[in-house]
């Protein structure tokens, strides 16, 4: 079988993650071995809590490089929320701006809405030909938690897009080739988080 890579850099939903994917049959190690994250059949990058720490843990580790060798190999990874918005080029949070990873153009900033954060359940319009949400229901529901978002994008224009809207259209899905992410949390979502991991695995694993 093969090994599904989760980042170990000090963020805190390293264990949500990795029983999430042991439930859909994956074997995980959670590391911080740039050889062992490089190597591993797929890559998670999970994240929660402010973009600028999450960036800060990202670099402790070299996880740049591990994200950018595994993309110049065509390796899959996937980013969980804080972890999807870290591959933008940067985020503003409280008027201070940090540098992302810049996999993809871009800002992440605050979610223009009434109530803020936008915590827990919400439908998302998947992008047609969608590998994630293959099999998934249109009413399905995800679990989100978070105040910031990229809202627009100026990527590759073959990248599928899934969006959701709290108070304004955001981004709650990329598909770019082998680099994947979701702003909410399939570990969190239960059946329908279950099925989308299961759905990335098996892209991994093709």
């Amino acid at each position: 079988m093969d090994t599904i890579a989760i980042l170990d850099y000090g963020s805190g939903n390293l264990r949500s993650a990795q029983r999430a994917l042991e439930r859909v049959g994956a074997r995980v190690e959670l590391t911080a071995d740039p050889a062992v994250a490089i190597e591993a059949a797929g890559l998670v990058v999970p994240g929660v809590g402010a973009f600028a720490a999450c960036m800060a843990g990202i670099d402790a580790v070299d996880g740049q490089r591990i994200i950018a060798e595994r993309l110049d190999r065509e390796r899959p990874v996937l980013g969980i929320c804080v972890g999807m918005q870290v591959l933008f080029e940067r985020g503003i949070e409280h008027g201070v701006q940090a540098r992302g990873c810049g996999r993809w153009p871009g800002t992440v900033r605050a979610l223009e809405a009434d109530v803020i954060p936008h915590m827990g359940w919400n439908t998302v319009e998947p992008a047609a030909g969608s590998v994630l949400f293959a099999g998934l229901d249109a009413r399905t529901r995800f679990y989100f938690v978070h105040s910031f978002a990229a809202c627009e994008w100026t990527g590759s224009p073959d990248a599928l897009l899934t969006r959701s809207v709290h108070g304004e259209p955001f981004l709650a899905a990329v598909e770019d080739g082998p680099l994947s992410a979701t702003q909410f949390h399939p570990e969190k979502s239960g059946d329908a988080g279950a099925t989308l991991l299961e759905n990335w695995l098996k892209s991994v694993r093709s």
